[in-house]
């Protein structure tokens, strides 16, 4: 039984229950593949960041062994104490050069990156734009920042220029911060006329890129390169978490931002740094970008086959332009049963409802990876249709 001060806990989560919104975690028993062994059965695995499948890697694993072999399993304490090891530098020369930046500084998470930096470089005497859809890591750093929060309607470039023309007479430091890729939506920023604003009214321009990242741009360097906008984003975030197949996120920007970083973002000062095989592993992962270019283009000839798949079968895909393919359902109940009768008809896509989305716009979020077969991808589309027509969603 629950202590009567946690009682308040349970009853939220009886509500969860009564609603039909109560989700349990969907266990993997093994290796994150096209097809996994979730809760005892195999499913087409339409729901993982593993884009690229760099998760399995053979080269990927091969680093991570060779590292543990060499500089053992920990760091054993944060950057700014004793643990940056050499490793954890060439992994942050790396990124800057494939990013083509001066400098990089790598972060416990994306959301750990995000939220850091927005917090450290901000007072609350400076004012932020912000698209109404950017991910929670940057609201949530917006709020930490306790700057101004400007909210700017999603991806609409005049309402944003109105709120810059309002904030103009004022001299405090402004940011315009975006998604390159948004998670939920699979739709693209728009980057050149955002950029064009924020040199126009003199602000900072920053995008956080972690789906864009391995996905979009020469050999997935992201949603800067995607538009040839190279030393006109101030600041980048990018992920390790997804299409690099380990763990963490990154900022590329300045020497000199990296270096205030160093000294002001919470998450790098207060926790340990990588294990030396997640660092090895990630600067294996650059080369593969590099070397392996085919895994991106098998990544975008899956998702057009799903994509024109999907919609000749009805089903609605909202404003995706990505591997993020999004099937509009509306009612998160509705979304959370389709998510499990096409989990008992061997698929997996995960329901996505309030708070992720805004209530009345739930949803199935897909994605296809570069290691799915055109076999696997015709057979989900069968079971989309048979659970979509059952349920009247199509």
């Amino acid at each position: 039984m629950p202590k009567l001060q946690l009682q308040y806990l349970t009853d939220e989560l009886n509500k969860l229950r009564e609603q039909k919104l109560y989700q349990k975690l969907r266990i993997l028993e093994g290796e994150q593949l096209p097809v996994s062994r979730f809760d005892g059965r195999e499913v087409i695995n339409l729901s993982s960041n593993n884009y690229l499948g760099l998760t399995t890697h053979p080269k990927l694993r091969a680093r991570a062994i060779e590292a543990i072999e060499a500089y053992g399993v920990g760091s054993g304490a944060v950057r700014t104490i004793c643990g940056t090891m050499s490793i954890h530098m060439a992994l942050e020369e790396r990124i800057a050069k494939f990013k083509q930046v001066e400098a990089s500084v790598v972060f416990q998470s994306g959301f750990a990156a995000n939220a850091g930096t927005v917090a450290a470089i901000l007072t609350k005497d400076d004012v932020i734009v912000s698209d109404e859809l950017n991910h929670a890591s940057i609201i949530d750093g917006c709020r930490l920042s306790r700057a101004e929060i400007k909210v700017s309607p999603h991806k609409d470039v005049d309402a944003c220029e109105k709120i810059l023309k309002e904030l103009a007479p004022r001299s405090c430091r402004k940011l315009l911060i975006t998604d390159g890729v948004f998670s939920m939506e699979g739709d693209i920023a728009p980057l050149p006329a955002l950029v064009e604003l924020a040199e126009k009214y003199g602000c900072m321009m920053m995008i956080d890129d972690a789906h864009a990242s391995g996905v979009l741009g020469r050999n997935g360097r992201g949603t800067v390169d995607h538009y040839n906008l190279h030393g006109r984003v101030d600041i980048q975030v990018g992920t390790l978490s997804k299409a690099i197949g380990a763990l963490g996120g990154y900022v590329c920007t300045t020497r000199d931002v990296v270096d205030f970083l160093y000294h002001r973002a919470r998450p790098f000062l207060f926790s340990t740094s990588h294990p030396p095989s997640v660092a090895a592993t990630c600067i294996a992962a650059f080369e593969v970008l590099e070397d392996e270019p085919q895994l991106i283009g098998r990544l975008w000839s899956n998702t057009r086959f799903f994509k024109e798949g999907l919609k000749k079968l009805g089903f609605n895909t909202g404003m995706s332009e990505t591997p993020i393919t999004p099937i509009m359902v509306g009612d998160a109940a509705l979304a959370h049963q389709f998510s499990r009768e096409l989990f008992s008809a061997g698929l997996l896509a995960l329901g996505i409802g309030y708070p992720t989305v805004p209530v009345g716009k739930a949803r199935l979020r897909t994605i296809v990876t570069a290691t799915h077969t055109e076999a696997e991808l015709s057979h989900a589309l069968q079971i989309f249709e048979t659970v979509g027509k059952k349920l009247k969603i199509i």
